[in-house]
């Protein structure tokens, strides 16, 4: 007991050191990030990643898709369906 009573000599009156205040206020700001996380993380899990098509993207696509086989000679995929294509008879 006596070694602890030299120890508490030794420290520097002067240094300023965080004390029971800054274990406080870390310890406080620990707590609201674990909270922020648990919230982040609860909040995460009800998101739905499945990703809708976009309907234009697609209309591009079937364009780009339509000239590809006119230059190749082909008639297109859809051709049948829209009405159009080859003259029968």
């Amino acid at each position: 007991m006596t070694h602890l009573v030299s120890f508490a000599k030794e420290v520097d009156e002067d240094k300023v050191t965080p004390g029971v205040l800054g274990f406080i206020v870390f310890a406080a700001m620990a707590l609201a990030v674990w909270a922020l996380m648990k919230s982040m993380n609860r909040h995460m899990s009800r998101v739905d990643f499945t990703q809708v098509p976009d309907p234009k993207a697609e209309q591009g696509e079937t364009a780009e898709q339509t000239e590809k086989a006119e230059q190749a000679g082909a008639e297109p995929a859809d051709a049948e369906t829209s009405g159009q294509g080859r003259k029968q008879g």
